[in-house]
Order: C-alpha cells, then structure tokens, then sequence
C-alpha cells in the first residue's frame, strides 16, 4: 500500500483494502510492482554513468580469471578462435570497372602487397596481422573494448617495415583514462560534439602502470578520431565505452571456482583419512602408546591385505567415510556452464569441452550458436577490419604503391568481401553430399561454397588448376579426373537393370 492506502485503510479498513486491489487491477505490468520476495531494480543512471562505475572493476576482474580460471581461459580463447580464427579474417578485393565486373589486375596488385604487409602491420613488428586480430579481438572480448592508433605516410622516427607505409599502435583500454572529463564535451577520455560524435580520443602517453608517479594532463595526448580504431562492446546507444562480455557471468565463474576449490580440499583431506580404534567403554580410553612413552598416540600401519590382531579388548577398526568425491559436483558444474555459455554466447560443448550427444543434437547447437559468432564477427569486421583494408587502400594509393587504374569505379576501390569463419563440418561425407546437391539443383553456387570452408574462390580455383597441370605432365590422375576419364563416365551400373549373371560373374 501507498501512503494514502494506508490513511484510508487507518480510518476504513474495508475501504483501504478494496483501493488498494482496485489500483493493482489497474497496473499495466504485473513485473512493475516490486513486491516483499522479489528485488526491484533501480535506475542505474545513463549509460555513461553505468561504465564509469562498473567498466573498470569489471575489467580487471575479467583479467584476474582469464590469469586463473581454466573455464574463463578457455571460454576466452573458444569465443576469440571462433571470432577471428587461425588465419584471421580473410579479404577478397572487389574494384569494379565501370560495367560491373571485378578489375582483378588492381585487385591481384592489392594481394601481393597485403600479403607483404600482413608480416608487419604493428609498429613493434612483433604481431603478425592474424596475431594482431586474435589480440585485438581478446581485449575486446574481455575488456569491453581495444584500441589501435593509424600511422600512415612518413612519421618520425617510426619505420613501417614493409613497402606500404602504414603501421598500427595497439593499445588497450587503460590508455583512455575514464577520469579525463571536462564535465561538457569531454567524458571518459573522449571528446565529442554537440551531436555526440567522437571527434578526439585523449590517450596516456606511458601505460599508467609505467609511471612512478600518478599521471598528470600533462601524460595525456590527443588522438583525432580518424586516426583511431575504438572496438567496444555496446549495450546501450549512447553508451561510449565499451563493457565486458564477462560482466553477467563473473559471479556464476567465481562460484565455480570456490566451489571446485572446494571440493577439491576436501577430497584431498578425505585421500588422507584412513580409519579409527572405537572403543566401548570411557575407562579404556586411557593412553595407549608404546611400552616406551605410553602418553604417545598408538600407530596402526596398514598395507594391502594385512590382518589386524593386536586390537585390545573392547576396540574395533572403523573406516572413514568422507563422501568425497561428492557425487553432485558433475551436475552442478554442468548445469553452472550451460548458463555461463548462454550468457557469453559461446557454445557449451566447447566451454564445458562434453562433446556428449547425437549429431542430430550436436548440429543444433552448432548451427543455433553460429549465428553468434557471426554476429560478433560481424562486428569485429565493421569496427577494425574493414577500416584497417581502406586505410590500406588509400596508403597504396598516396605512395604510389598500387595507384588505381582509369578504369576503375571511383569509390569501389577499397570495396572488398570479407571471408570470417566458417561453419565446420560435423560429418563431412553428409555435408559434402548437401553441398553437392544444392550446386546440382541450383539452389546454390560454388563459390558461396568454397567461402562456407573458409576459402577463397580464387586461390581455390588456382591451386586446383596448378594441380592438375602438374598432375597431367607427369600421366597421372585423381579424383575427378579418373571419373572423366574413364569410358562410361566414372558413373556406376544401374543396380535395377544389371544383368544378374554378369552380376554374379
């Protein structure tokens, strides 16, 4: 009851009662009348706010169990590989000429020096590209955001490494300090206009951490915007810094660690409890040791099979039981994973590492959880991938590196497809047989199919052709090949119309 609830129903218990019912039937959601057994949120404040509080305590917990936690280790690396993966995420130019079709010399002139430049795209020419991705994307996915400079053209005292001059500076989200803010445009260490676009980003010039003192205005620097790459996960529109995709399960992770801990101490102690002497009586148990020190604790050594006869007269042996290894730590465990995978988005077949079920089940749960990664690749391609391959672009244009042609579109010359993981196979010989089904009928295309495995139409194209050149200097065939070859096609006899005695001949 409200305030006047309660004056009327001092007055007219009836009648308070009755207004008060009369108001709950009127309440448009049962969930916004908080109640005495159930909590009620209450407004956190504007997103900002939220990340101001939360972002960094959330931010170095996440990095204290990825240092100490197998699970929150391994759920890191599975949504990072998934994300980005062994080779990172792949790039097929497409400049186009003016009639739509590919130009693929510009676009085989753009390959040759981005395979050169993938070597050393980092100004400490430590990080191949893929490496730099796979760094990029774990910072991202456990902080709530990673950061990376553009160095393009002739800067001092920096050296590209490779024949287009562009180098990126990674750097994490402590470089962006939270408590930069002027109370209007600047907030979080990132100034915007009166729209809300970021137009500078103010970095630490050191690691905060490096400086035997605390860091003043004077250690910051300001970056333009262009010349940042900000990944951050966003919960809320207007919210600028990024929040970990740790923050809901991090207690559920923390629980589980105490726990197994635990059960772990537990079962350790209990390997090392072996029996007791019980006696029947209270006078016998008076000091029973050696006949050298009777006040010393009575020694009964044990060894497979042996036969215990120097019992006193009212002792028997009991044995320990410590019900340890507890029977119900598997399900629980299990049961705490699932909901940690649901809220990371990661599968729980590769957090939990229970590969357990049909193929049926285990092709659900790839094809409902790969749309995730998907997303999440999408996102990562959006915010650091695809603006990485433009400034590329225009780098190899300005240095005259690759110029582009007369002939190419204008605008299309940074256009590019971009090749993320790819669903794998659970069985293969059902999945091949599909794809080959849907090329057959039409419903889909070889190169739609060649991107599926990851692989690029081009190189595929290319490999197979050297292939078989090779192959046919040298009077050999395979696969295919054979089939062709062969007088009725490769195609096997009709089992209805087969001649039974030259069948059974």
């Amino acid at each position: 009851m409200n305030l006047a609830d309660r004056v009327i129903a001092y007055f007219s218990p009836v009648a308070g009662l009755q207004r008060h019912a009369a108001r709950r039937l009127l309440a448009s959601y049962e969930g916004a009348e908080p109640g005495r057994l159930r909590k009620f949120a209450r407004p956190g404040g504007t997103p900002d706010q939220m990340t101001q509080r939360a972002a960094m305590p959330l931010r170095e917990q996440a990095r204290h169990l990825e240092r100490n936690h197998d699970i929150a280790r391994g759920a890191l690396r599975t949504l990072v590989n998934n994300v980005v993966g062994p080779k990172g995420i792949g790039i097929e130019p497409q400049p186009r000429r003016a009639d739509g079709s590919i130009h693929q010399e510009y676009a085989k002139a753009l390959l040759e020096q981005w395979r050169d430049w993938q070597r050393k795209p980092e100004v400490t020419q430590r990080h191949t590209w893929s490496r730099v991705q796979r760094l990029m994307c774990k910072a991202w996915v456990r902080d709530g955001e990673s950061f990376a400079q553009r160095l393009i053209g002739t800067v001092p005292y920096l050296d590209h490494g490779t024949r287009v001059p562009l180098s990126l500076e990674l750097f994490e989200a402590d470089m962006v300090p939270y408590d930069y803010s002027d109370g209007a445009r600047i907030q979080q260490g990132i100034e915007r206009n009166a729209w809300g676009k970021p137009v500078r980003y103010f970095v630490y010039r050191t690691a905060p951490g490096d400086l035997a003192r605390l860091p003043g205005p004077a250690d910051v620097k300001a970056l333009p915007y262009d010349a940042v790459y900000q990944i951050a996960s966003i919960d809320r529109i207007h919210q600028m810094r990024g929040i970990s995709e740790f923050a809901s399960v991090i207690t559920r992770l923390e629980d589980i660690k105490d726990y197994e801990e635990s059960e772990r101490v537990a079962a350790k102690i209990a390997a090392m409890l072996t029996a007791y002497v019980k006696k029947g009586t209270p006078d016998l148990y008076a000091p029973t040791g050696t006949p050298e020190d009777p006040s010393k604790p009575r020694e009964i050594k044990f060894a497979p099979g042996m036969v215990i006869d120097d019992l006193a007269v009212g002792e028997e042996i009991g044995l320990v039981d410590s019900k340890r290894p507890n029977p119900n730590l598997l399900p629980f465990r299990q049961g705490q994973l699932r909901a940690i995978a649901a809220g990371l988005g990661a599968s729980y077949s590769s957090v939990s590492r229970d590969y357990n079920g049909t193929y049926s089940a285990q092709r659900q749960e790839l094809v409902e959880q790969w749309v995730h990664y998907a997303s999440l690749s999408d996102e990562f391609v959006g915010q650091f991938v695809q603006p990485v391959w433009e400034d590329f672009v225009l780098a190899c244009t300005l240095s005259g590196v690759v110029p582009v042609p007369s002939d190419v579109v204008a605008g299309s010359e940074n256009d590019a497809v971009y090749v993320a993981q790819a669903m794998p196979w659970i069985d293969p010989l059902k999945e091949a047989l599909g794809a080959t089904a849907l090329i057959e009928q039409g419903l889909a295309s070889e190169i739609e199919m060649i991107r599926r495995r990851g692989a690029t139409p081009g190189d595929v194209i290319e490999q197979i052709a050297a292939y078989r050149s090779a192959a046919a200097e040298r009077g050999l065939a395979f696969g295919a090949a054979v089939a062709r070859s062969a007088p009725d096609g490769g195609k096997e006899p009709d089992a209805g119309n087969a001649d039974p005695e030259a069948a059974a001949a």
